[in-house]
């Protein structure tokens, strides 16, 4: 149950840091915001390019893996399109030495 208030309060501030200033987004991400933040605002902004007529409805952090000397951050999001409710398991390759995005890929499900 925590995690699940805690994945709705890190949506509702990724959600939400859109219409926010760059100093109030700072403020908050130095306020105790889990390392994956960063991550799963990139996840969101991704997925709205990959799917721009859809609506981000809900957002969860499923966890990272560390294999071969490099991370993956997993997600999954779920999107209402114009027909039809989905989810999309977005994965984000970091390389762990640079902090940089090594690949993203997205992966459709019906659950």
């Amino acid at each position: 149950m925590r995690k699940l208030c805690l994945a709705l309060g890190i949506a509702f501030v990724l959600i939400s840091s859109y219409s926010l200033p760059l100093q109030a987004v700072n403020a908050v991400q130095d306020e105790g915001v889990p390392s994956y933040a960063k991550w799963g605002k990139l996840a969101v902004q991704e997925t709205k390019e990959k799917y721009p007529s859809a609506k981000i409805i809900d957002y969860l952090h499923i966890g990272k893996e560390t294999t071969n000397g490099s991370t993956v951050e997993k997600f999954k999001l779920w999107l209402k399109g114009e027909t039809k409710e989905f989810g999309v398991f977005v994965n984000i390759e970091i390389n762990p030495q640079t902090n940089e995005v090594v690949q993203i890929t997205f992966e459709e499900t019906d659950r």
